[in-house]
């Protein structure tokens, strides 16, 4: 327990750096995840993804091999598209939403991986945590 102030270092800000899949574009913008092996991929409708965050950057590491490229990634609160076939509603806010492409979320769960915390909307879009 702190009896004093303490000089916490900060490891990393709001930015991580992430090797990218290879076989892969990523576009600027895009809902970025990181596969079973550890490297960032577009979002995509699968189970097992990991959530990292928005791509800072465009990425063509479509004739790389995995790792041969990084993506800079922002970790915070952003809007993605809503579903269509999986709408979210109020009634999901401060719920679990799904990764649908790395533009969209969705409410449906089966076969997919959580891309973060419903926060609210802005118009049409959702506002999503991902930490």
């Amino acid at each position: 327990m702190l009896t004093q102030g303490r000089n916490t270092t900060e490891f990393a800000g709001r930015l991580i750096v992430l090797p990218v899949k290879g076989g892969v574009k990523i576009f600027d913008g895009a809902l970025v995840a990181l596969d079973a092996d550890g490297f960032a991929i577009p979002g995509e409708k699968a189970p097992d993804l990991t959530a990292a965050g928005r791509a800072e950057e465009f990425v063509d590491n479509a004739a790389g091999a995995d790792g041969a490229a990084t993506v800079r990634v922002a970790r915070g609160v952003f809007t993605f598209n809503n579903s269509t076939t999986g709408a979210i509603a109020q009634k999901d806010v401060l719920k679990n939403c799904y990764i649908e492409d790395d533009e969209t979320v969705s409410v449906t769960a089966t076969d997919s991986s959580v891309a973060g915390k419903v926060l609210g909307f802005e118009g049409s879009e959702v506002i999503v945590e991902i930490l």
